[in-house]
Parts: structure tokens; C-alpha cells; sequence
């Protein structure tokens, strides 16, 4: 998700090096997708069991659904555009005072809304990741000065993520302020980790930060996952003899907290809304983990999908072994051209034994075992779900500048017998980004309560507004409506203000409300007094990440048809 192109640079030096293996998705085209489709009142990819379900009324509704607004075109205003009948408020901003204790932290990303009663939508807490910050705005750093202890410790504060309460009161949306349940995990706070012996001879890390994406588990939990955490105390890096070392990281935390070990982060954090109570879940591997899916089995196992978001890097799922935990289970890669799930496993795979000591090696060096196994490299695997009509698996996949992809494509995984615990797959192109589609770097995604796809762009801050991506200006959140007479085409429904994206989008259970954060507007900023976006107060405001409400006619209308 974070997005400068500079940070992606410095990544370079700690990956694995690979060979990238031929694999070419098949070109989108706009006529056979639609074909794919179906027309009509056949939705993309709907069951004909499910169609033949519906009364005739239904399907002519279904058949005959347009959208009651026109898509907008992008822009380059610093400000949220939306399209006709939609609406937005802001709900919390960075630095707003959540409690008397704790404030909303910075760069806001993935959010999850858990109602306290599902018959009462419009009062529960939401979570809200914070990825990352800029150290101009949160510590007031000048580069090339040597950090002070206080100027570290207020960058530790300002990542994490926040619990806040929220309700509806009328048709806007508050913080209930000081709740019992707003609170704050950042990166001084003290999580226990889930695994036999813990890491690096310890049975807790200190903090948890570069929390991108997530999933939010059947009984209740939040998962957030800890991407870029390289950048914070550094990564241990290995030469061909296999003697570690540790790179800097570009916050250069280690020089105040020595005592942080890289290995502590990289991982899935579990965390129980009601209680602020968190783990970090080992056995679903380290790296830079965008998201973390959840998908229901039948029996009451749980699958998760994530994706490990840098170039050439691979898709993973982890089958639980008992329902309502994830503390035991298997993890496994995606060797595409096969479409094979293989075991990360120690016990079972001879070529892991011959490069590792045992499983905690192995899940450490997660990157290492997958190249090992076979694990396909792919276009920077960000954001996974679940389609909840078909099951099919949509994966972004970003785009990878390195070897010519600019646009990115959204990859569809179909698996075997449609059981998401089966070991084998199809996976084919869903939607390719591109000037033609309307949508470039697509990156988080949600389905409504309808079933329609909506989808937000990731073009990097210094990218925006050049070519290759000058026609599509700011990034935008779109629509791929799933009934009627635009039925698979991407709809552009919102335009992010100058330098940002919008991210972690996430509906109310009733469709009236759509969650979604704006990350980092201003990033390009010279400095404080230079300032290239003053969103969201306007006038010479400090430009501040936060959670918007999107709500109105034409929302309703796509989520309740």
C-alpha cells in the first residue's frame, strides 16, 4: 500500500533474489469480459442455481438495474469528487483526541466496522490500521539530523491502529468520545507472540506498525498485517554463506531501540476488538503481508489469502485445523502454472530441510522457502476477497514498473470443486488496468451487500499525474456493478484529493455507508510551510490522513437492489 516510489527502492537490497518465471494472464478485452459475464440479468459469474431461485420479478428487476448516476471523470482537485448522489463526511482525522489518553494515529489505512448487534447497524467499533508515517509531519525530523529518544517515540505512538466506538446519529456518523473501547496499539505496545519458543528468545514483541490491509475473522477478531516493517528497525539479511547481518531500516528506530529484533515483525496480528488483546500469528509466515482474507469452511475452519505486496513476490493461504482458531494450521504458496497449493511445511518438504533448521526457520524466512518451493512470482499480490456469490478469489495485483507492467490486472482463482481448502486452482485474468479499462494499480477491494466489486487505484505519489498515468490524474475508487446494463464495467464513482488514495473500503451491514480512508494527501510536501495539499480543512491547513463516511441516494440504490 505505501506507495512513494523511493520506499519501494529501498526494498531492493533485502530481497531474495529469483529468476521470474514466464506466466502471461490472458488480455483483457472488453467484449469477451463482458461475455464472461453474461447478459442481461445474469451477473458476473452468478450461479444458475442461485438465477433459477429468483421469481420472475426479481430477475426483470435484476435484468433491467441501471444506475441511477454517471460515472465521473478523474481529476486533479485537491479534494473528494464523487459522483451524483453520493455524499461524504469526515469521521475522524489524524491527531483527533480518541479519549482523554489516546489519540487517532497517522496515514490511516485498512478499516473493519463490528456492530455490537447485528439488528442495530449504526452503533459498534471500527478498526483502523496506520501504516506508516512521514517524519516532517510527526516528529517534525529534518533529514540528515540524528533522531532524538522523543522524536523516535512519537513516530512509535503514530502507527499501529486505533478502536473507536462509533454511532449514527441521524444520518452522520460520531466517535463516541472516551469509550470504554477506544484504544490504541501502536509501536510501544507489548504483544505476545503465538508460537512454541517465541522469536529470537523472546516470547513478546514490542510494538506493531507498517499495518497495511487486513480480515476480520467469524468470531470476531480483527487481522492486521504488517507489511513494509523493514523500514523500521531494519531486516536481517543473509549472504551465500548464510551469515546474517542487519540492514538499516529508513526510520533508523534501531539506533534508539536496539533491542527490537527485525524478526518480531512481518507478521499477522490478531486482535480482539473488545479487549484491545492481540497475538502475532507466526504460523501464517513473515513478509510483507498487504492483507489477510477470511473465508468460512463449512466444517468451521477458517482459509486465510494474503498476499506478499513487493515485485515478484507470491500468494499464500493457511488452513486452520480447528474452527474458531487460528493458532494451528498449514500455510501454503501459489505455483500458478500448475495451480498447485504447496505445503510451507518443514516436516514434509526435503528441500526446506536441506535449507532450514526447523518450521520457525522457515516461516521466518517465509520469502526464501516460497522461491525453494516453486512459489510463482507475481505483479505485487496487495489486496484478496472473496466474491460471496461465486467463492472465486479476486487478487490486485498492482502492477510491477520493473518489468513493464504499469497498470496492473486483478487475477480470479478459481478453486478446485469450488472448496477453498482444496489444494488445486484455476487462476485467469478478471480485469486488466489500463487506459481502455479505466482504472490503473488497483489495489483494495470490497463487495457490497449487493455483490458488486468496487475497487481503489494505488498510482504512487510520485507518479501521479505522468505519464504513463497522466490520464487518469488523482487516484479514484470504482464500481464494477455486478446486474443490468452496465454489468462488468468499471464505473469510476470517486476522485481522492491531491497526492492521496483511498483505502480500506468497508460497508455498513444495511449498504447505507461505505468506510474508507484517505492515506496520505500532501506526501509530496517540500516542507511545512510548502505544503501540496491542504485537504481536508482547505485554506493553509496542514493536510491530515483520515476515515470518510460515504453515504447517499445512489449508494443505497447500487447496495440494496
Amino acid at each position: 500500500m505505501q506507495s512513494y516510489q523511493t520506499e519501494q527502492d529501498k526494498r531492493g537490497d533485502w530481497k531474495p533474489k529469483r529468476k521470474r518465471k514466464k506466466f502471461n494472464m490472458q488480455k483483457y478485452n472488453r467484449r469477451s469480459f463482458i461475455d464472461f459475464l453474461g447478459k442481461g440479468f445474469i451477473a458476473v459469474g452468478m450461479s444458475p442455481v442461485l438465477l433459477e431461485s429468483c421469481s420472475p420479478a426479481v430477475r426483470k428487476k435484476l435484468a433491467s438495474f441501471k444506475l441511477p448516476f454517471s460515472k465521473i471523470a478523474p481529476t486533479s482537485t485537491d479534494n473528494v469528487e464523487l459522483a451524483e448522489g453520493f455524499n461524504y463526511k469526515v469521521l475522524v482525522s489524524w491527531d483527533d483526541p480518541i479519549s482523554d489518553n489516546d489519540r487517532f494515529g497517522f496515514n490511516n489505512d485498512y478499516t473493519a466496522f463490528l456492530p455490537f448487534d447485528p439488528a442495530n447497524p449504526d452503533d459498534g467499533i471500527l478498526w483502523v490500521n496506520h501504516e506508516y508515517l512521514d517524519p516532517m509531519f510527526v516528529s517534525k525530523h529534518k533529514k540528515g539530523e540524528p533522531k532524538t529518544k522523543e522524536q523516535v517515540d512519537m513516530e512509535r505512538y503514530s502507527v499501529g491502529g486505533s478502536l473507536v466506538r462509533i454511532k449514527k446519529e441521524g444520518d452522520a456518523w460520531k466517535v463516541v468520545h472516551n469509550d470504554k473501547y477506544n484504544r490504541r496499539l501502536n509501536g510501544h505496545t507489548a504483544i505476545p507472540i503465538n508460537w512454541k519458543g517465541g522469536l529470537k528468545n523472546k516470547s513478546e514483541a514490542i510494538g506493531t506498525f507498517a499495518n497495511c490491509s487486513g480480515g476480520v475473522t467469524p468470531w470476531g477478531n480483527i487481522l492486521t498485517c504488517e507489511e513494509n516493517y523493514q523500514g523500521y528497525y531494519g531486516e536481517t539479511v543473509y549472504d551465500e554463506k548464510g551469515n546474517p547481518s542487519r540492514s538499516p531500516g529508513w526510520y533508523e528506530w534501531e539506533k534508539v531501540y536496539d533491542d527490537c529484533p527485525p524478526e518480531h515483525y512481518g507478521w499477522v496480528v490478531e486482535v480482539n476488538p473488545k479487549t484491545g488483546e492481540a497475538k502475532k500469528q507466526v504460523g501464517l509466515g513473515r513478509c510483507c503481508h498487504e492483507c489477510a482474507t477470511v473465508h468460512e469452511l463449512p466444517d468451521g475452519r477458517v482459509v486465510v489469502y494474503t498476499g506478499d505486496d513487493s515485485n515478484d513476490e507470491c500468494l499464500y493461504k493457511f488452513i486452520s485445523t480447528s474452527k474458531g482458531s487460528l493458532d494451528e494450521g498449514m500455510l501454503y504458496v501459489a505455483q500458478i502454472e500448475t495451480g498447485k497449493w504447496l505445503a510451507v511445511d518443514f516436516d514434509s518438504q526435503p528441500i526446506l530441510q536441506e535449507n532450514f533448521r526447523d518450521q520457525t526457520e522457515v516461516l521466518i524466512q517465509l520469502r526464501k522457502a516460497a522461491v525453494l518451493l516453486g512459489g510463482t512470482p507475481l505483479d505485487r499480490p496487495e489486496d484478496i476477497d472473496v466474491d460471496p456469490i461465486t467463492g472465486h478469489v479476486l487478487v490486485s495485483l498492482s502492477n510491477n514498473k520493473p518489468k513493464g507492467n504499469y497498470h496492473g490486472s486483478i487475477m480470479k482463482v478459481m478453486e478446485a470443486d469450488d472448496k477453498h481448502d482444496s489444494l488445486t486452482f484455476v487462476a485467469e485474468t478478471y480485469l486488466a488496468g489500463g487506459e481502455d479499462s479505466g482504472f490503473s494499480c488497483p489495489d483494495n477491494m470490497a463487495f457490497d451487500p449487493a455483490g458488486n466489486l468496487w475497487i481503489t487505484s494505488d498510482i504512487s505519489g510520485s507518479a501521479i499525474g505522468k505519464e504513463p498515468y497522466e490520464a487518469f490524474k488523482n487516484n479514484g475508487l470504482f464500481l464494477v456493478p455486478r446486474f443490468g446494463e452496465q454489468a462488468g464495467q468499471v464505473i469510476q464513482v470517486a476522485s481522492a484529493p491531491f497526492d492521496a488514495e483511498f483505502t480500506g473500503p468497508y460497508f455498513s451491514p444495511d449498504g447505507k455507508t461505505l468506510f474508507l480512508s484517505v492515506q496520505h494527501p500532501g506526501e509530496s510536501s517540500e516542507s511545512i510551510d510548502e505544503l501540496s495539499s491542504h485537504w481536508p480543512n482547505g485554506g493553509s491547513s496542514m493536510p491530515r490522513s483520515s476515515v470518510i463516511t460515504i453515504q447517499g441516494p445512489s449508494l443505497e440504490a447500487v447496495t440494496n437492489i
